[in-house]
Formats: structure tokens, sequence, C-alpha cells
């Protein structure tokens, strides 16, 4: 951004926002990740502001009271939706109609302003200004230079920006941090304890297969040639390395959406029982490919298509929907060990999450090639 266009959207930013940028914090990325907490304001901070620690350890002063949030993708607006949807004033993308279907009308009229790291391309800042959020909420896994991005942004827009660290595991302390963030407090804890719950099942689900030694080894397959894998080492790979033997062990680990670029021979020397292909991947060809017949998942038809909707169920992104993602691999991998029903599960994930009232046609819509 050439100077004098800084110094104009500075200005518009305090015209629109009407709030301070936050003082700088360190620029040394911290050995630990911290636990974000509300620390009591000084008597002098001004009581319409208040101090939150995020995960990074950085200190931003926010409202005492937040009712407007951006989200800096679409990792970040998955958790948001089921806790503030409401709040939302922006989101990453929009919606596509299968999508939509999924998801609260007012969701789809909300504008667009990009997001922070990847995907789509980066986030429109003044877009973001123009929709005025109190806060802009990064949720997901922290990058190398989060730290400094989070401060830049701060000082660039003089809207608050902060990061909440959330991994599969770590998903219901990360929406209890943002209940407290965020007043909702609440259905935080709801959210919080399904998760717990459910995580909870499926390890213990996980130690009774491995005590048989009953693990299946499987590889999570992308690409429109299908030779793109998720790696044993990449953020996305949380729920298949959970639920299975990651066959796809790399040295180089590309952990984005789109994995690592290996090729068929390779997955013909893995020769995995089970192969998920995702959602715009090769599924539809690989049955009738002579060249794929020589994989052992293909070969005995166990292939899979991972369901979507509104998101991804094991990526796409790599947020809290995973959750279905490991009910649903429960389901697939290991029926004589599972001690619930998958379609109540989903369908009570969907209402919790998306205040979704689950059809049989939608769930068995969602099924298509993944049972």
């Amino acid at each position: 951004m050439k100077r004098s266009a800084l110094c104009l959207l500075l200005a518009l930013c305090l015209v629109l926002a009407g709030c301070s940028a936050a003082a700088p914090a360190e620029t040394t990325a911290p050995a630990q990740t911290e636990t974000a907490a509300v620390t009591t304001a000084p008597a002098e901070t001004d009581s319409a502001t208040r101090e939150f620690t995020d995960s990074t350890g950085r200190t931003v002063t926010v409202p005492a009271t937040i009712t407007k949030i951006a989200i800096s993708g679409p990792l970040s607006q998955v958790y948001m939706i089921p806790l503030a949807g409401d709040m939302l004033v922006g989101v990453c993308s929009a919606y596509a109609e299968n999508e939509a279907l999924y998801l609260p009308d007012y969701l789809t009229s909300l504008t667009e302003i990009g997001q922070l790291y990847g995907g789509k391309g980066e986030m429109d800042l003044e877009a973001l200004l123009a929709v005025a959020p109190d806060v802009v909420i990064d949720v997901g896994d922290a990058k190398d230079t989060v730290k400094e991005d989070m401060d830049s942004l701060t000082q660039q827009t003089g809207i608050p920006f902060v990061h909440i660290d959330a991994t599969v595991e770590s998903a219901p302390e990360a929406y209890r941090q943002l209940g407290v963030l965020l007043g909702r407090e609440e259905k935080a804890e709801e959210l919080a304890v399904w998760c717990e719950t459910t995580y909870d099942g499926m390890v213990e689900m996980m130690e009774r297969v491995d005590a048989d030694g009953a693990r299946k080894t499987m590889l999570y397959c992308l690409g429109d040639k299908g030779v793109n894998v998720i790696a044993e080492g990449s953020f996305h790979a949380e729920t298949v390395n959970l639920m299975s033997q990651n066959l796809a062990v790399l040295e180089d680990v590309v952990s984005n959406g789109l994995g690592n670029e290996v090729d068929l021979e390779q997955i013909l020397a893995w020769n995995p029982e089970v192969i998920v292909f995702a959602p715009d991947s090769c599924y539809e060809e690989v049955g009738n490919d002579p060249q794929w017949q020589g994989v052992n998942a293909v070969a005995s038809g166990n292939y899979y298509k991972t369901p979507y909707g509104p998101y991804g169920w094991l990526s796409s992104p790599p947020s809290v929907q995973r959750y279905l993602g490991m009910l649903w691999l429960g389901a697939l991998l290991y029926p004589d060990y599972i001690d619930y029903d998958l379609q109540e599960e989903v369908t009570t994930y969907y209402k919790l999450f998306y205040d979704c009232d689950l059809t049989d046609e939608m769930y068995q819509t969602l099924m298509e090639d993944a049972l």
C-alpha cells in the first residue's frame, strides 16, 4: 500500500471505527501458547474498554461490550457462527446455494471482506472499515507471524485484532475463551461441553480399537487427480491422524488445504486399506481407472467421498466441523466399536451449531457416497 493510501485508510478508520489502536505488543513469538483471559482494567482505564489477552500473549484493548465482529477467514467463521453469528458484520466469501441450505438466512446478506491467510484472496481492508466491527477474530492454528500480523493490522486499522488457538483437541477451551471475549459464556459452555464429550468419546473408542489392533490404514486424497494427500504432520490431518493410521508420512509437510502432491506410484506403495477423497476430487473416476485398481482400497471398494455441507467434514476449512468427520470416520471404519447413532449425532450438531433442522433427505444427501 502506498504511503498516501495508508494515510487515507488510517483517517477513514478513525471516522468509522471510532477506536484507538492497541498498544504495540512484543514481536517475539512465545515459546508456549498462553491462555486467553480478561484482566481487570486499571482504575484510570476508560470504562468503555477493557483488556483482553489472546492466545499469543498480546494484551489488546477491546470495547467493554462487543456487539459487532469480523472474522479473519473461513476457519474462524465456522467457529463464530454458532456462538455469535448474529454479531457478524461480514463473511469471508459468499455462500453457494448448497452451502446456504444449512445456515441462517442472515449470513447470505453480509458483506464479503475476504480473508487474511491463503484461500480466495486477501482481506479487503476498505470493506472491513466500512462495516466497522468492534473486533476482528482469528481462530485456528497460530501462523509463525501471527503476533506481528495481528499487531500490524490493529495499528493500520484502529480495530483490535485477536487470535485464539483452536485445534481439534482444544476447541472446547477456544469456545470458553471466545465466550469471555464476547460475553457469551453460557452458549460457549454449551458448545464446549458438546465438543469435550464428543472428543473424549472418540479418544476412548480409539483406545479400544488400538487395544484390539484394529486401527485402519488410510489416505485422505484431494485434487482432480487424487494424488494430493493430507500428510501426517499437517494441521489439516488432525482428525485423520486420530481416527486412522495416516500413511502419508512425508519429510516436507505442506500444511495447507491443498496438501502434498505425490504420484500414483507412491499411493500404490502405501497401499492403504481405505481412501477418503475430498468432495472436489476424482472420486467418481477412480473406480473405472485401471491405474487405480492396483490400490487395495479401490480394488476392494473401500473408498469414499468426504461429506460436505456447509463446510468440509475433514478440512476445507480445518475447523470445528471436523468433529463431524470424527463421528463419520468412527461409523465408517469401526462400526463394531461405536456406541452412537451417526444420524442422531449429525442432526444434533446441525441444530446446535447452525440452528438447522436436518431432515432425513438432507442427511442422506450429506451421506451420499460417504458410507
